[in-house]
Parts: C-alpha cells; structure tokens; sequence
C-alpha cells in the first residue's frame, strides 16, 4: 500500500497563487509600513484576500465558503507568515470561524458567517483573563444568560477591527460563548502596547446586555466548540512561525554568500555553514510536526475527538487513552515556538548589526514569531496538554 503524503493539486493551486498575490501585494514594505500605523492593517490587502476566498475557507459551502480543511488553512498561513501579513485572518477566519462552526446554530450560523466569508464581517476570540493563559480551567468571568456581563478581557487581537467578539465566560452550568457585538452598549477595548507586529487590547465589559441570541450553541457547553477554536488556532499560529522562520533561512543563506569578509563569503567558512544547517534542521523539524498535527487535526474531526485533554470530575487527570489530535498539536506548537525563535536568534548572530535595524526586516520577523509563540498557548501550558495526554501526572510531595 502506497501513501501520498504530498499536498492535493487544489492545494498545490492554493500555495501557489498566495505566493504570487503576497509577493505582489504584501512587499515587506508594507509590513514595515503598518508596523508604526495605529491599525496596523491595510483594508486593500483585505479585500483583494476576500476576492480569492480566503477567509471563508474553513466555512461550509451552503453558508458561502469552501468546505477547506486545517491542512489547507496551515498551508495558506504558512505563505502568509513568509510574507509577515498583518491583519485578523488568524483570530476571524480561523479561530472565530472554528468555533461558528464547531457551536453556533443554524440560525447563528447563516447570521454571521456569510459575511464572514465574504470578508465583510470581522471576528475575533476573547479568552485570557488576568492571569494570562490560555487553559480553558482558568476562565472565571462568570455571566449567566440572560444577564448582564461585567468584567474584563486581555491580549484580544484586533479588537479594533472587530464587529464581534466570542467571549468566553463561566456559568452554572459551565463554559459558555457569547458572541457580543463589539459596538454594543458597555464594550471598551484599550489598546495594549505590543510591540507594532500585532494590535491587542484589553476589553472591558460594563453592565454588557446579553441573551439567548447571543449565546453559540447551547449555555454551559462552550468548552468543544472553545477547545476546537484554540487549537485551529495554535495550528495556524504554529504555520506562521514556520513561514517566517523559512523566510529568515532563505534571507540568511542569501546574506552568507554575498557577504564578503577577509576576501571571501563568510559562508565558505565552516562555523557559518554549520549555523545555517541548524536553521534548516529547525525550519524542517518545525514544518514536519506542523503538517503532522494539521493531518491528525483534520482526521480527528471526522472521529469527535477535537476537544483538549481536560480534569475529570473527581479532579484528576484521565487515564492514558488514545492519544487526541490535541496533543500533536499542542507538541508542534511548542516545538515550534522554541525553534523557529531559535532561527530568529542565529540569523541575527549571521547578520550582525545591520539586522537590529529597523530598515531590516530581520527584527519584524523576529517579533512576529514571538508574538505567536503565546498566542493560544505558550510552551507550558502545551507542554502540559501532552504530558496530561500520554499520562503523566505530576507529583504530590508531602510538605
């Protein structure tokens, strides 16, 4: 039996046309560029990628999308994070959607998603609390439907730009999505500094109205359609960082042929090559584990096993079952964020000095990777899903 593991020839198309419509349409200029704006977007990069359908690639063809799959999402990021294109396809068109489609109803669903599709209609997750993470047991904001929803959120991606935020909170019953509109009475979102890759905010809710056409799905069983939105996510995340670090490779091995010292390239010295052979062995194991992860993703929707390993009733940890796709996600993200920093590090080692200026990109590319090493995760708290999912347990001492 033979397997294919190369890319469909859809797919194939898919790579293909991103790359040519970035290389002309999101130059590294532009995201020098954005970097310094207040927005930090560019709604003519926006409208042509809705043109070409990308935001609605992973919603269902009767609401106007094109039934995609993770893989072909982690693909087309993958291209994105090589161009370092700013704007909210990460926290609309992946996470947003994911949990539209893994929660909403029907009714919700036709609501929102069109447009969506379309581009018209911006989304985003609000999830981190003040404790900064991202583990779905350290939600506390607590809102029962219908009610009243005061409190606050942190680190929300382009609040600014969003008409929507899925607000995850906590009721009697359990985890609960809301999806607020972001002009409604009582939403206030301040900007957070971030450092000019990313625009984030902390959004506060005063006496925020909400009711049952708000909720996604059914109150109190948020936390599938939450933990699928995640992990797509830290997927496309985990994309980002592999493009960028793959476009860091090819800018270092460039700078190492052409860049003459003691009368030769510094690439022909040994210590050179085997700094870059580190990059291609990270770049490569990064974008292994991520195709890998993006697979089992996608499988595992067929067999209801999106959800993240989580405490059972009585407190403690389950028991060594079938390993969830959850965990080879949660293992490339964490490999990733560590790698692809890595790459970040040596090329400005490679470099020198000319890359800690901001006429490089080197330094935008290098932010953006740390950016998405915390998004939807940081190395802990990954690190921790895959030890919870192959059974380890940490110990109790006795004091």
């Amino acid at each position: 039996m033979t397997v294919d593991f190369r890319p469909s020839a859809a797919q194939q198309l898919l790579v293909a046309t991103a790359r040519q419509f970035l290389t002309a349409r999101c130059p590294i200029e532009l995201a020098q560029g954005l970097a310094s704006d207040p927005r930090g977007f560019d709604q003519a990069l926006w409208r042509g990628m809705a043109e070409l359908g990308w935001p609605g690639l992973l919603v269902p063809s009767a609401l106007g999308g094109s039934d995609g799959s993770l893989v072909d999402v982690i693909l087309l990021v993958e291209e994105m994070g090589r161009a370092c294109v700013p704007g909210p396809f990460v926290a609309s068109a992946v996470a947003a959607t994911t949990a539209l489609v893994a929660g909403g109803s029907p009714a919700l669903q036709k609501r929102v998603l069109p447009a969506m599709a379309d581009g018209d209609r911006i989304a985003t997750t609000a999830v981190v609390e003040g404790g900064g993470s991202f583990d779905l047991d350290a939600i506390a904001l607590a809102c029962e439907v219908p009610g009243r929803l005061t409190g606050e959120k942190l680190f929300v991606t382009d609040a600014h730009l969003a008409d929507d935020l899925i607000v995850a909170v906590r009721g009697a019953g359990g985890l609960t999505l809301l999806l607020v509109p972001s002009d409604r009475a009582g939403v206030v979102r301040v900007p957070l500094d971030s450092g000019g890759v990313e625009r984030r905010f902390a959004v506060t809710f005063d006496g925020v109205e909400v009711g049952a056409d708000d909720v996604i799905g059914i109150p109190g069983r948020g936390r599938q359609p939450l933990a699928a939105a995640l992990q797509a996510g830290a997927l496309a995340r985990t994309a980002e960082m592999v493009g960028a670090a793959q476009h860091v490779l090819e800018l270092t091995v460039a700078h190492a042929r052409t860049r003459v010292q003691g009368g030769r390239p510094i690439g022909g010295h040994q210590a050179i090559q085997h700094a870059c052979a580190d990059l291609v062995r990270d770049v490569d194991a990064s974008r292994g584990l991520l195709y890998a992860a993006a697979w089992q993703a996608s499988d595992g929707d067929s067999r209801s096993a999106t959800a993240s390993p989580r405490r059972d009733e009585g407190g403690g940890h389950g028991g060594p079952v079938a390993r969830p796709p959850m965990s080879d996600v949660a293992t490339a993200k964490a490999y990733a964020g560590e790698a692809c920093l890595r790459v970040a590090r040596r090329a400005h080692q490679i470099f020198g000095a000319i890359s800690y200026c901001e006429e490089h990109p080197l330094h935008l590319f290098h932010k953006r990777m740390l950016a998405a090493r915390s998004d939807f995760g940081d190395a802990d708290l990954h690190l921790e899903s895959v030890a919870r999912a192959i059974g380890l347990r940490a110990e109790s001492r006795a004091p």
